[in-house]
């Protein structure tokens, strides 16, 4: 080889280890999390590799800063054509940016380059999921469970869009099987166990129901919608006792003004059905010698379209305290009427079996109301 020749390509092979040992350097950058020191590198980088681009947009990617992101994806693409990496991140940027067209296209060209990365798979449903697109959807999520390094992601994507579809059978079995696989350190693993005890409370399965609430509150203690959960469950098998120390924790946690949503001002604890119509049986969390009258306990019930007919409830009255020493009275609101039955509670703790029975009574027109009253506006 003449010595020229040799030369040239040592400076060649000198130029291909400097940008290696750049891309090596962004990357370790990357990995412990020093996006802004890789970001530095973005204003003399014209003379960079595909991969040293790639990890500059993947800083970019990581701070939320999209076109800037994509600018970098996009030279690095120009570098080399077939760096599949740089077309993933490129399309999951644009579907942050709502380009869902523009994402799908992308995630094809990373898939035809690596055909067997679950993750482009997984990527791809996300473009068609929010196009609203689920049947497409779901056979890239299911795609993606094929191929090697599938995402947890992709497991339990497939378990929601059953789970969107009515179809409680599939999307039961979808979320066992995300819960098989997704790490137990994530948001989807608490999400599977949270669905596997709600659709297996559903199916009356309850002591299948009843583990997986009690690990995802071993995982996450303030889950407070679970606890809602297991009180329910208790209540149905009459186990009472189990149900008390949640019902506490969910009075504790409302005085630290913890709860939020539909957990704000009370709780089910229970759910029946009473001939066609569906009976939520509601505590409020307000309680103790008051001089204003308040309900306690509210059983909703409720036609098959799930609409709130009318609600039988306890109501605290202080007179009723002073004059009998019972705390609540049943009452019943419906339309706009109001009315009081003979039936007193002594409280603040009522035996639930024997309040089951006053409203089932009522439902059932066994007994009749002591008075009766329009309510005022």
């Amino acid at each position: 080889m003449k010595p020229f020749l040799i030369i040239i390509l040592t400076i060649f092979s000198l130029a291909a280890f400097a940008q290696d040992k750049v891309a090596d350097n962004l990357k370790t950058l990357i990995d412990s999390n020093q996006y802004n020191k890789v970001i530095e590198h973005a204003v003399n980088s014209n003379g960079y590799s595909a991969k040293s681009l790639y990890y500059i947009g993947m800083a970019y990617y990581m701070k939320e800063d999209d076109s800037n992101s994509i600018k970098f994806m996009e030279r690095s693409i120009n570098k080399d054509s077939k760096y599949a990496k740089a077309y993933y991140i490129k399309a999951e940027t644009l579907n942050y940016m709502s380009k869902y067209e523009e994402a799908i296209n992308t995630f094809k060209q990373a898939i035809a380059l690596e055909p067997d990365n679950g993750e482009y798979y997984s990527g791809l449903g996300d473009s068609f999921y929010n196009q609203k697109k689920n049947e497409l959807a779901l056979a890239a999520y299911k795609t993606a469970t094929y191929k090697k390094d599938a995402p947890g992601r992709a497991y339990s994507m497939i378990a929601q869009i059953f789970s969107q579809q009515k179809d409680d059978e599939n999307a039961l079995a979808a979320f066992y099987i995300a819960k098989s696989k997704v790490s137990k350190a994530s948001d989807s693993y608490q999400n599977a166990l949270y669905n596997i005890g709600l659709y297996e409370s559903l199916k009356g399965d309850y002591d299948k129901a009843e583990p997986a609430f009690i690990e995802l509150i071993d995982l996450s203690p303030n889950d407070y919608q679970s606890y809602a959960k297991l009180i329910q469950l208790y209540h149905h098998n009459k186990e009472y006792g189990k149900a008390r120390p949640y019902i506490e924790k969910l009075y504790d946690a409302h005085a630290k003004g913890q709860l939020k949503d539909n957990l704000k001002d009370m709780f089910c604890f229970e759910q029946f059905k009473w001939n066609d119509k569906l009976i939520q049986a509601f505590e409020r969390f307000e309680s103790g010698a008051k001089n204003d009258i308040y309900r306690k306990h509210i059983f909703y019930i409720k036609n098959s379209d799930e609409v709130i007919e009318y609600t039988i409830q306890t109501e605290y009255s202080p007179i009723l305290v002073e004059q009998t020493g019972e705390m609540y009275l049943l009452c019943m609101s419906k339309g706009d009427r109001h009315y009081t039955f003979n039936a007193g509670f002594k409280g603040p703790d009522i035996q639930y079996d024997v309040l089951k029975k006053s409203v089932i009574d009522v439902l059932d027109q066994k007994v009749k109301p002591l008075a009766s009253s329009i309510k005022s506006q």
